[in-house]
């Protein structure tokens, strides 16, 4: 599953166990964000690592293509 799934499913869950214990409104949305980031932390340590090491070679093909495009209008 995506890291991005499982963020929101924490947070979802957050949600409903706030509900059920009577909280309501901003206040659960805000709770239960804190309550999501704070258990994603050890718990998608894995999926948050290989996100990243995804979207460092994403930008770097990105960097690549900038500089060769550069290059060959210098050349030009």
């Amino acid at each position: 599953m995506s890291y991005t799934i499982l963020r929101l499913l924490i947070f979802f869950a957050a949600v409903l166990l706030l509900a059920l214990f009577g909280v309501h409104g901003f206040t659960l949305l805000i709770v239960a964000a804190m309550i999501s980031a704070i258990v994603s932390l050890p718990l998608l340590n894995r999926q948050r690592d290989s996100m990243s090491r995804w979207l460092t070679g994403r930008v770097d093909r990105f960097r690549s293509r900038i500089d060769e495009g550069t290059r060959v209008e210098d050349r030009d």
